[in-house]
């Protein structure tokens, strides 16, 4: 059996896809998984200098085996298509051994991220609590969940579902979180989430909650470090710690991996 395949994908940038692979990835490999990752974005290249920044953090610090696919700068399209087609399947190949692999997919659509979700066994779509990240999966007016209409992205996960299903494997999992969530109430916030919930219903993804907008994630990436190695680094816990952890556990959870 090849290993568990968790992909973040997304169409837009700025919803914290490399933050939440991060602490997915650590919280595999503190409970003793062989955990491999591929950063299909590596021009952007957040998750693969995360990996970079936490080699130097500190040998105690566990990693992945991972690999940077950079896509093909060939002019002919179908050229392009083959050879990113064959980077992937390589990098697929030598983490083979892996219990699971995360996989971080750009901002935009690629070649390379329309391959990676094809080979989702659970898919992770974070968005930011606002109608401008909710018009990645659907068009609406106005809050009126009557007339959603799913956007190009939906119509994406929608073919890389018919793709699995071609090769004879299991529906995608397709789990939408809401994050960089503000503590405080708004109403655009409760108007997203009547959409969102809606929608689950009208193409197939689970609605969870990801993770609160927090200072320390941005710390966190500058030294290389997750939640999960706060106490570790010698960080004294306070509040906000304990609840992002908290937050992190709930999420796991709620994926539902296998052997968890």
């Amino acid at each position: 059996m090849r290993p568990y395949v968790i992909v973040m994908g997304n169409e837009k940038g700025g919803t914290g896809k490399s933050t939440v692979a991060m602490h997915i990835t650590a919280y595999l490999l503190n409970n003793d998984f062989k955990v491999g990752t591929i950063d299909v974005d590596a021009r952007q290249g957040t998750f693969t200098r995360y990996f970079e920044l936490r080699k130097k953090a500190g040998s105690d610090l566990r990693l992945p085996e991972h690999v940077a696919i950079h896509r093909s700068e060939d002019n002919d399209r179908e050229r392009a298509r083959i050879a990113d087609t064959e980077s992937f399947n390589s990098a697929m190949k030598q983490l083979f051994s892996s219990d699971f692999i995360v996989i971080d997919t750009p901002g935009n659509d690629t070649t390379l991220s329309q391959i990676a979700h094809s080979y989702a066994s659970t898919l992770i779509t974070p968005l930011n609590d606002s109608f401008v990240d909710l018009d990645v999966l659907v068009k609406v007016s106005n809050g009126d969940t009557k007339t959603l209409r799913p956007s190009i992205y939906a119509e994406t996960v929608w073919n890389q579902r018919k793709e699995r299903a071609r090769r004879g494997e299991k529906p995608i999992d397709w789990i939408v979180i809401k994050n960089r969530l503000t503590t405080l109430y708004t109403k655009n916030g409760r108007d997203t989430n009547i959409v969102l919930e809606a929608l689950s219903k009208r193409i197939g993804f689970r609605l969870g909650t990801g993770f609160c907008e927090r200072v320390i994630f941005k710390e966190l990436f500058l030294s290389g470090l997750t939640l999960l190695d706060l106490e570790k680094a010698g960080t004294q816990l306070n509040i906000s710690h304990v609840a992002a952890r908290q937050e992190l556990r709930e999420l796991i959870t709620f994926m539902k991996l296998p052997n968890l």
